[in-house]
């Protein structure tokens, strides 16, 4: 036991220092032995998942010896034994899983304490330097010890208060994706409401005086963990580190992929596995230019009383079968019932909105998605009457109208996790969405195309990057709008450089070849719509993305004169 680590390690958590530490899972003593190298303030070795045994687990604290670094082992469950094991072979304290009340809590000090505070028993092991430190080591061990609480079930949640106020624990963990699961949302990180829980969970273990920890999924995550008041911070897993430098450096290089659980790589997009074309077809030739629109570098059109509308692709700057923009409400302000002749795409990216499609009221959070397939009598309003609300907004066609309905619906309130109704409107749910990737280090969601509702006349949905995260040269059979929602994104067409964020919106017409990338150090994030059925691309050779090897170098007149 370090009583030097542990004591340096309370001093800071004390005084609200945050302490970063990494959480090990693969066998070679060396992955800590770099974190011990690195000044890490902890590691915890998991005996609970994966494959370490008792021998590799000794190892990985060995090469913690003698440093401020303290070794924590996550056992496999609440038990004795395993308690007794990890302690005495050298560790610093445990981490428990899956505590649920204090009484759980209280047994597992026990187990870690000497009589006549507890019921673990004396062992000469490394602990007690194999049997010639009995005395000096067990003097320590009870006021030093570590017990960690993971906190990962609504059951357990309830319990945290009761758990607050047990002695020996000044520390909680907080794993996130079992507490989804056990909320009903298996396999996300964070399931609709769970952030939100945990943060309030945070507050209350602060205000008993005790510290909070989690793991963090990325750089951000880190920074933003931080500034929640979130004071030990595991900066990642080994094996997460690990891939994310990997697929990072293949990025660079165009050959990132993501892993199945077969442990196959593969895309999740079948047209990536076509070879690309070496230029595109010269039906493509494009007949316009691309347009680059600044949020704000749009007059607004006021289309409700405290309702505007920013027009950023449409007839204006020629998109054909395409319209999309911004839509502020002002607060509690309101859309009336109203129909159009084509589909209509609605994304929250700001404040709270209340979309009703003929008296079925659906409440959207940030990024949900609403579809209004043509005909479809809708109204929208700013549920917040404080903040505004704002809205992208996409319409299947150049030329926007719409005709007011007069008519009475009777109201229904659909549930929080409504996805529309068959054969009618839409709700894409965005913590729940299906996810896919459309190149390296990248995460895409298809809101709406016509395999998902029949007779559909655009596709689109978002799209995140993160760092160095790229799309491949290509091109569509259909103008595009792209948003850029959060982050600095590169577009590039033919050789041609624009950088885009807060909203810019790039016009990219038929048969432009573009690609996107994320260049910046931050995640980046998109609304993306085709005036196409279907999210079709044709993938061409990156040379047709540069100015030497644009396709279409050699232009008619009449599409100079257009510039």
């Amino acid at each position: 036991m370090k009583t030097s680590a542990i004591r340096n390690l309370r001093k800071k958590l004390a005084e609200n220092i945050p302490v970063f530490g990494l959480w090990v899972t693969l066998e070679s003593p060396t992955v800590t032995e770099m974190a011990v190298a690195l000044g890490l303030d902890w590691v915890v070795i998991d005996a609970e998942h994966g494959h370490l045994d008792w021998k590799e687990i000794v190892e990985h604290l060995r090469a913690t010896v003698r440093s401020e670094t303290v070794a924590l082992v996550r056992i496999a469950e609440l038990n004795g034994g395993d308690i007794k094991r990890a302690l005495d072979i050298g560790a610093d304290g445990i981490v428990v899983p899956w505590v649920e009340t204090a009484e759980q809590l209280k047994q597992a000090v026990a187990f870690s304490r000497y009589p006549t505070e507890g019921v673990r028993g004396i062992g000469a092991e490394r602990a007690t330097c194999w049997g010639q430190c009995f005395e000096e080591h067990t003097a320590e061990a009870n006021e030093h010890v570590l017990v960690v609480p993971i906190i990962e079930t609504v059951q357990g949640a309830r319990q945290v208060p009761m758990m607050c106020q047990v002695d020996g624990v000044e520390l909680f963990w907080f794993g996130p994706a079992d507490f989804s699961s056990s909320a009903g949302y298996r396999g996300q990180w964070e399931g609709p409401g769970i952030a939100e829980q945990i943060l309030k969970l945070k507050d209350t273990i602060h205000a008993a005086g005790k510290h909070c920890g989690v793991l963090a999924t990325s750089i951000d995550n880190i920074h933003q963990r931080q500034a929640q008041g979130f004071r030990a911070i595991g900066v990642g897993t080994d094996t997460g580190l690990l891939l994310r430098s990997l697929r990072t450096s293949l990025a660079s290089v165009g050959r990132d992929r993501t892993i199945r659980t077969s442990l196959v790589p593969d895309w999740t997009v079948p047209s990536l596995k076509l070879p690309p074309l070496s230029q595109p077809p010269e039906t493509m030739r494009p007949d316009r230019p691309e347009v680059m629109t600044a949020l704000g570098s749009v007059p607004k059109t006021d289309i409700a009383r405290g309702v505007s509308f920013e027009c950023l692709v449409g007839r204006h700057n020629q998109a054909k079968h395409l319209t999309t923009g911004i839509v502020t409400f002002a607060p509690g302000a309101m859309l009336p019932y109203h129909a159009h002749t084509f589909t209509e795409s609605i994304t929250l990216l700001n404040g709270a909105l209340t979309v009703d499609v003929e008296g079925r009221s659906y409440q959207l959070t940030k990024l949900d998605n609403a579809v209004i397939p043509a005909s479809l009598a809708h109204s929208a309003r700013n549920s917040s009457f404080s903040e505004p609300a704002v809205v992208h907004i996409a319409m299947a066609t150049d030329i926007p109208s719409r005709t007011l309905i007069e008519r009475f619906f009777s109201k229904k309130a659909m549930p929080d996790d409504s996805t529309g109704v068959s054969g009618s409107e839409r709700i894409n749910r965005f913590a729940t969405a299906k996810r896919g990737v459309a190149g390296p280090n990248t995460e895409f969601i298809d809101c709406f195309n016509e395999d998902l509702m029949p007779k559909l006349e655009m596709s689109g949905g978002y799209g995140l990057f993160e760092p160095g995260g790229r799309l491949p040269a290509h091109v569509h059979d259909f103008d595009e709008s792209i948003c850029i929602i959060s982050g600095t994104a590169t577009c590039v067409v033919e050789g041609r450089k624009y950088l885009m964020s807060d909203c810019s919106t790039a016009l990219q017409p038929r048969g432009r070849v573009h690609y996107f990338i994320n260049e910046s150090n931050a995640p980046m994030e998109m609304i993306w719509v085709y005036a196409g059925p279907k999210p079709e691309r044709i993938i061409v050779d990156e040379r047709c993305a540069t100015t030497e090897g644009n396709p279409w170098r050699w232009v008619p007149l009449a599409y100079v004169a257009a510039f």
